[in-house]
């Protein structure tokens, strides 16, 4: 967060005289949102894979002035995209300083900044919030009350001597504290049904209800939330009246594409170790055969966060693989793969009567995906001199101890292994552990599809004959 501006208004006062005028949050929204589709900028970025789904379904919503709930399984970015609005909003928005919740200097709502505003005028001290404030975000834990939420009579007032049924006595919750801003409830239908009852009017109405008496605040906040489809029949749901007050219903989804699910591992994981681009299409191979696999509970879903750790592990793998060896730089190959299944086994919800054949299942969906990416990697290239090279006795072992430069020096000079590594993107000029990653690649392409044998134990593997 930047600095605030030294050149912006400090009083209601200069604030009237350099012509600002309120503006709702909807409005606000609306304005900048048209504003970057009309300058041909991205309004939403880092979102991977929506642009043609989702996101124009938000932007109608948005132009609209609607609340949102975004429905969708586990993994597919709904929180990720909830926090992109933030940055619709207006970089610096005045507010009264010093005022409980966040009051527009020339539209009070509040008794106490009302009274303000009329005892100072044009003197009301303004202060500037940046848009990052002005976004709030909630889990719906099961344990919210309304207190939290809307708002409760807070004792200590009462004890200074104020009358019970005084507005000023009410200590206000997380929704009301949002004012002029976004307010996201993630899990929306994990709060129990009378607490949402409390979200009706702060939807419709726009005023709040504690304790036995209405307090009318025109509240101005864009409510948006997420669920899971299954948790209308599962864990809890979202009741009616409240589901109608909602404008936009809009489905998230899993990435629709190979090149979709890779830009968002690229994008998200931290990867210690150099992942080529051959392994990040391996592993978004794998999700996207587990997504479809029937012995994968899919109601549940293969997050997209599955696919990120995969490739994170598979670059812990290569980093432990280069300080075994010494090798430098450190660089994934295949053999990395194998550490996925084992580790990554309980982010999975199985179906029933699969217990006990969960690791089999996984080494078949990835070495599935092995071959579907050797297949798009290496079509129409000739990898039989290879198989020739191998079962004349030029044995190829690799391992967690075993360098790239022992890969390759396993083999003859081959013509095929340049074209296999051109076909990878390396060079022929690159370090040793790149071009050895793809010769792995077509080496485990070729016992695949049963052109040479592969002898694995726990720390090394030799292709043979």
């Amino acid at each position: 967060m930047n600095d605030v501006p030294g050149n912006l208004p400090r009083t209601a006062g200069d604030l009237r005289a350099a012509g600002h005028l309120p503006r709702s949050i909807k409005q606000e929204l609306h304005d900048n949102l048209l504003a970057k589709l009309r300058a041909g900028e991205d309004p939403w970025p880092g979102i991977v894979g929506f642009s043609r789904t989702v996101l124009p379904q938000l932007e109608r919503a948005l132009l609209a002035g609607h609340d949102v709930v975004l429905l969708g399984e586990r993994g597919q970015g709904k929180t990720r995209l909830l926090r992109t609005l933030a940055g619709l909003l207006d970089e610096w928005t005045p507010a009264i300083e010093g005022a409980e919740l966040a009051e527009h200097p020339l539209d009070p709502i509040t008794p106490e900044s009302r009274r303000r505003a009329t005892e100072l005028g044009d003197a009301l001290p303004v202060t500037w919030r940046h848009r990052d404030e002005r976004y709030t975000e909630k889990l719906a834990t099961p344990d919210t009350s309304v207190g939290d939420l809307i708002g409760d009579v807070d004792p200590v007032k009462v004890a200074e001597g104020r009358s019970l049924g005084d507005p000023e006595t009410i200590h206000f919750g997380l929704v009301p504290r949002a004012h002029r801003g976004i307010v996201a409830i993630n899990e929306l239908p994990d709060l129990a049904e009378r607490i949402q009852v409390a979200l009706l009017n702060v939807m419709e109405e726009r005023d709040i209800q504690v304790r036995g008496y209405t307090l009318r605040l025109p509240l101005d906040v864009l409510l948006v939330s997420t669920a899971n489809p299954e948790d209308y029949t599962n864990r809890g749901r979202i009741i009616t009246p409240l589901k109608d007050r909602f404008g936009a219903e809009i489905r998230t989804h899993y990435p629709l594409d190979v090149e979709s699910e890779i830009a968002v591992v690229r994008q998200e994981a931290h990867l210690v170790a150099e992942v080529g681009e051959p392994l990040l299409e391996v592993l978004a191979r794998f999700v996207r055969n587990l997504r479809e696999s029937p012995v994968i509970d899919q109601r549940s879903g293969v997050s997209a966060r599955f696919a990120v750790a995969a490739a994170e592990t598979v670059g812990a793998a290569a980093l432990r693989r280069s300080a075994l060896t010494g090798e430098e730089p450190a660089v994934a190959r295949p053999v990395d793969l194998d550490a996925v299944p084992a580790v990554l086994r309980g982010k999975l919800e199985f179906e029933p009567g699969e217990e006990g054949r969960e690791t089999e299942h996984l080494v078949h969906l990835l070495r599935r995906a092995v071959a579907e990416t050797a297949r798009s990697r290496f079509a129409g290239l000739d990898l039989l001199p290879l198989a020739d090279a191998v079962e004349d006795g030029h044995l190829v072992t690799t391992g967690e101890r075993v360098p790239g430069k022992d890969v390759l020096s396993a083999l003859p000079e081959l013509p095929v292994l340049h074209d296999v590594a051109a076909r990878a993107g390396v060079g022929p000029d690159e370090p040793a552990g790149r071009i050895a990653a793809a010769v792995e690649l077509a080496l485990e392409s070729l016992f695949l599809s049963r052109k040479l044998a592969k002898d694995s134990d726990d720390t090394t593997t030799v292709y043979g004959r």
